[in-house]
């Protein structure tokens, strides 16, 4: 699948991983059927998990109390995005105030979408994970603290950051953002394709009442000038 597209002089790239059934370690089934009329008409049962591929995590997902995907407005999941990779961090280090005012403290915006990510790659949520192959960044705490403090919008994440690295960490970074209806892109891909640090980000998921997170259709659009340095 090619990751980047031209459109009417932009540049469109896609940061979602593409879902393979046969392969996924997570729920991700298909049923297709025939309905049985004398034009051929199929449908397909779906019988994924909520938190399957490139999704986008919303507060319900921590809190019964808090808004599920449906109970969000549509502009929680759109806006300026930014890419921010900690190059000048040592591998199994945690992500600090100070790392974030360095990277992007004079140019983030209020409600911008802040994809985070390292050179330290490493595919998430595989038998690798935590293991000596994972040289991954933390997040924590006092990294919610930050995007909360400076109401970013979503915080997204690139392969070179670890979003499991323990409950001790993960569930102070989910519960602080989450609080504030800052959600999570989680699972994306493709970023290496992104020319600029700065673009239009969309990644809706389907507004489905009662749904904690949903798998989206992550992208960028580079070139708007609405959504540029």
């Amino acid at each position: 699948m090619n990751p980047v597209y031209e459109l009417n002089g932009l540049r469109v790239v896609d940061l979602t991983k593409q879902l393979d059934p046969s392969t996924e370690t997570r729920r991700c089934h298909l049923y297709r059927f025939n309905t049985g009329g004398p034009i051929p008409d199929f449908h397909t049962i779906m019988d994924l998990t909520s938190h399957l591929g490139t999704h986008a995590e919303c507060p319900y997902h921590h809190d019964d109390n808090w808004p599920s995907v449906a109970e969000l407005p549509l502009t929680t999941f759109v806006g300026r995005g930014i890419y921010v990779s900690f190059d000048f961090k040592e591998p199994n280090t945690y992500i600090t105030k100070a790392d974030l005012d360095r990277a992007c403290g004079g140019w983030m915006k209020e409600g911008d979408v802040v994809i985070i990510d390292s050179p330290y790659k490493l595919t998430p949520f595989t038998p690798d994970t935590n293991t000596e192959k994972d040289k991954r960044l933390f997040v924590n705490g006092e990294t919610a603290e930050w995007f909360r403090d400076h109401k970013a919008k979503a915080v997204g994440f690139g392969d070179g950051v670890s979003i499991e690295n323990c409950n001790e960490d993960v569930k102070p970074f989910h519960d602080i953002l989450l609080a504030e209806n800052i959600i999570f892109l989680e699972v994306l891909k493709n970023l290496d394709q992104l020319q600029k640090r700065v673009f239009f980000m969309s990644y809706a998921p389907l507004p489905i009442l009662g749904l904690d997170s949903c798998p989206v259709r992550a992208y960028a659009i580079e070139g708007l000038s609405e959504f540029s340095e």
